[in-house]
């Protein structure tokens, strides 16, 4: 973890672009990483931190997978640090050759990096106790933009960071998790997304006008239809997603009755 004298990010300071009164907590998840992309790695970060982050009320906007290329990483990061309240990364943090994301992240944000002392003192004991030397590859995993917070890492030692906005984790699926736990305690959250789903054994085009003239009614309460087909028969998921526990009540229970009416179970 971080040092006491750390002074951990303000989250609710303004950044480029965004309005100095935030009316809603947002983010993006930038993947990082060739493997993502060619299909060797399937992701399992994504669902995991988007329902993370839904559970704690920051409403994820966007999600980007990029290769393991300094100037793809370094365009990224500037949009959409810029874009959103927080930018959450995955991926490119280790110890070999191709893990360049920390150094793309402090060209892009204009920091300087080098060794942290802070993470040396966090895995020259780890690797003591295992009998294994800090050589130069493993000593990249403590490369830090200077003034940043450490995020924990109680599984494999070597740090995350947060700078600025954003938030640098490691990809491998366990380690994000615990970094994630932990670097939420820097975070500025917002009303949770509550949802309410209505199961409608009818092919989602037999009720699309009815629930057009829903959503406009509440246009407030986020709506979408997920079809699905199952013992030779299409059905569909009706979900109703708000912040507002009232509204969407009121949201569900009117279409609820308006499917009553019009035959659809």
């Amino acid at each position: 973890m971080s040092a006491p004298n750390d002074k951990a990010p303000d989250p609710q300071k303004s950044f480029p672009g965004q309005a100095k009164e935030i009316p809603q907590v947002t983010a993006a998840i930038l993947v990082i990483g060739d493997e993502i992309l060619s299909g060797r790695t399937i992701d399992q970060n994504i669902p995991h931190i988007a329902k993370y982050l839904n559970e704690i009320g920051i409403v994820l906007r966007e999600v980007r997978i990029i290769p393991d290329d300094t100037d793809a990483i370094v365009k990224a990061v500037r949009e959409l640090h810029q874009q959103e309240t927080y930018l959450f990364t995955t991926g490119g943090i280790g110890p070999t050759h191709d893990d360049i994301t920390a150094d793309a992240i402090a060209k892009a944000l204009g920091h300087h990096i080098d060794v942290d002392e802070r993470a040396l003192n966090l895995m020259r004991p780890h690797y003591e106790r295992r009998g294994l030397e800090l050589t130069p590859s493993r000593l990249r995993m403590a490369r830090i933009p200077k003034g940043a917070t450490l995020i924990e890492n109680s599984i494999s030692i070597a740090p995350g960071f947060m700078i600025d906005n954003v938030i640098v984790m490691a990809g491998v699926p366990k380690i994000m998790q615990v970094m994630l736990d932990n670097v939420s305690q820097y975070l500025k959250t917002g009303r949770p997304m509550l949802s309410k789903t209505i199961k409608v054994a009818t092919p989602e085009g037999e009720i699309a006008d009815l629930f057009a003239k829903h959503q406009k009614e509440y246009p407030d309460v986020a709506m979408g239809s997920y079809p699905s087909f199952a013992d030779g028969r299409l059905s569909c998921e009706l979900v109703l997603r708000s912040i507002d526990a009232q509204r969407l009540h009121a949201a569900y229970e009117s279409l609820t009755d308006k499917l009553k009416h019009a035959n659809i179970s």
